[in-house]
């Protein structure tokens, strides 16, 4: 079945880098606002305490009111995240970390500016649709080439060195946090904030998929060519394995490859472009030991492009091909 027409051009405009710098803002603005609504509409009305720096923020505002002083969400974020974003300056990119303390900013600014009223009066459905809607923001922000910074940015950077995801370990920290938060405004809206914290997580992982990885077995009677246009565009290593089909009677290849589940859709397009008639199965990989290519984790598309349309390898791999079809005819 031959690609939308409309779908093409989008993917075309999507090698413009105005466009994609406009794409990833407007995505951090939306989860900046998002995650608003999401103190302001369910995490405040029920006296919870959200994750990562925003819930340190949070917690440290409740302790100054006790105290009788006054330290804004608003400002606490910012304080907190400036330094961490300091660090990541060089460690992670420069395009991510400051697409990130945008959307710190505008969450910041937007907490000042609007005022959402609470739409749920029962305390645990609160809990389930701001957990949800929470991670949601925060997948909106990953998956546009940005995030909402604070432990985002540990997560990531530890996650871009090690190729192994540790929202686990995030969400231990923030039990942590949790556990200080209890012992001072009491155990019952704790334990809901650890409810509202595990749903926001697994929202996160089920929306956000740059750390998983996949296996892929293919098998194909050209081997060698799926091989190669493989590992020159995707830039994965892969097995060739002989084998004879149990039905045909003819030898055939398998071929061996892991790589991350994002760029499953590409692999796939490729692999049937080069042969037409190759099975590919797709297993889940739990974990995967030795060296791996990881691409540049600011970017949703590939991340040297220049200012015009920049070349996609695997149209660059067809139209070759057919070049040399019609050569040799």
């Amino acid at each position: 079945m031959p690609e939308d027409p409309q779908l093409v051009k989008l993917k075309h405009l999507g090698r413009y880098v105005v466009v994609r710098r406009a794409i990833t803002l407007a995505c951090v603005c939306t989860s900046a606002l998002l995650q608003t609504y999401v103190i302001q509409a369910f995490v405040n009305p029920a006296n919870l305490l959200s994750g990562g720096f925003t819930g340190v923020a949070l917690l440290l505002e409740r302790v100054a009111h006790l105290m009788g002083a006054s330290l804004p969400v608003s400002i606490g974020v910012l304080l907190l995240n400036i330094p961490v974003a300091l660090f990541c300056w060089r460690s992670i990119s420069k395009r991510f970390v400051l697409f990130s303390m945008v959307q710190v900013g505008l969450l910041s600014a937007f907490l000042k500016i609007f005022s959402f009223q609470p739409i749920l009066g029962e305390t645990f459905l609160n809990v389930i649709f701001g957990g949800v809607l929470n991670g949601i923001a925060i997948a909106i922000a990953l998956k546009s080439g940005a995030s909402t910074a604070g432990t985002d940015f540990i997560a990531l950077y530890v996650s871009n060195k090690t190729g192994k995801t540790i929202w686990p370990y995030v969400f231990a920290g923030n039990c942590c946090i949790l556990a200080i938060f209890g012992s001072i405004f009491g155990w019952e809206h704790a334990a809901y904030s650890i409810v509202f914290q595990f749903i926001s997580t697994k929202a996160i992982d089920g929306f956000y998929h740059r750390y998983n990885r996949s296996t892929l077995l293919i098998t194909t009677k050209k081997p060698q060519e799926v091989a190669r246009a493989y590992t020159d565009t995707l830039h994965h290593g892969a097995s060739i394995i002989d084998a004879t089909g149990a039905f045909s009677g003819e030898p055939v290849g398998i071929i061996h490859t892991v790589l991350s589940t994002y760029e499953m859709g590409d692999a796939i397009r490729l692999i049937r472009f080069v042969d037409p008639r190759a099975v590919v199965n797709v297993l889940k990989t739990d974990d995967f030991v030795g060296n791996f290519h990881r691409a540049g984790i600011d970017e949703p598309l590939p991340t040297e492009v220049e200012n015009g349309e920049s070349p996609d390898s695997i149209l660059e791999l067809i139209a070759r091909k057919q070049h040399d079809d019609h050569a040799g005819q």
